[in-house]
């Protein structure tokens, strides 16, 4: 049902809208009543009117927890970073674009994402998935070439990050990549406006009055996600957290070959790309 209310506001966009206000446009992830309030989506997957054999949890968290002021909400995402397998830095890709990148620090919050991988991954037991996802891209993926000026643009902005996760100590157990995932595609940037105490407030515009909702590239995460988890499972490798996905798949031969089908649509080039960790993604 919340999914549902999600996906009827980006259908019901205006023709030029404003991100991210309380009562109109975009609204983030809420948790009123603290971290544990926060909304789980388990998403099932298996063949059709059979037992599911495999599950999915996604967690999401308001974007104020990785802010050093907010304990709970901190500790919280450190928590889920160490025991989820995947983790997706969502990139406020305006931000990071516009203004050669003035608003990036204010909105992206690039050295507090760091920090918190630091934390979660000092010891590392099992290898993790990171993407790094830029969304409300539209603008930046008119054709392959603004999509690799992207690209560059996050390699240089989030080099601290890629230079932590190529640390020899941890780079054969991360793989990296960026997925771009045009959020409600029909839309395009258009301007920054500053507001009440120097915040920045950014508005959008639909390609045109009757565009439809048309989101591009959503399902490259999963893709890439499936790619990596079954890889593993795959592998003669005794990682914990596929235990249990062991004792669901069986035999290997038929579901090596579902993923195979289903990873051939990753894509790559025009700003999707794999950054590190070539081999976790391999079938």
């Amino acid at each position: 049902a919340m999914l549902d209310k999600y996906l009827e506001q980006l259908k019901s966009l205006t023709y030029e809208f404003k991100a991210e206000e309380k009562k109109k446009g975009i609204k983030g992830t809420l948790a009123i009543a603290g971290p544990e309030s926060l909304p789980s989506y388990i998403f099932n997957l298996g063949r059709f009117q059979q037992k599911p054999s495999l599950q999915l949890l996604f967690r999401d968290y308001p974007g104020g927890y990785i802010s050093p002021t907010d304990v709970p909400g901190r500790k919280f995402v450190q928590k889920l970073l160490k025991e989820s397998a995947v983790a997706i830095v969502a990139i406020d890709t305006p931000a990071l674009m516009e203004l050669n990148g003035r608003w990036h620090e204010a909105r992206n919050k690039p050295d507090e994402i760091l920090t918190l991988f630091k934390t979660a991954y000092q010891k590392l037991a099992d290898p993790k998935l990171i993407i790094l996802a830029p969304v409300k891209c539209e603008t930046y993926m008119q054709n392959p070439e603004s999509g690799q000026k992207m690209l560059r643009r996050i390699q240089d902005k989030y080099a601290p990050l890629l230079e932590f996760f190529q640390d020899p100590i941890r780079s054969d157990k991360l793989a990296v990549i960026t997925t771009p995932v045009q959020t409600v595609g029909c839309v395009v940037f258009l301007k920054i406006e500053v507001e009440n105490m120097n915040q920045p407030r950014f508005y959008f515009r639909k390609t045109s009055f009757d565009a439809q909702y048309s989101p591009q590239d959503s399902e490259q995460l999963l893709r890439y996600m499936l790619r990596f988890m079954l890889r593993l499972y795959i592998q003669d490798r005794n990682w914990s957290m596929f235990n249990s996905l062991r004792e669901i798949f069986n035999p290997d031969a038929e579901l090596k070959q579902a993923v195979d089908r289903f990873a051939k649509g990753c894509k790559h080039g025009g700003g999707f790309a794999v950054l590190q960790g070539q081999s976790l993604l391999n079938l």
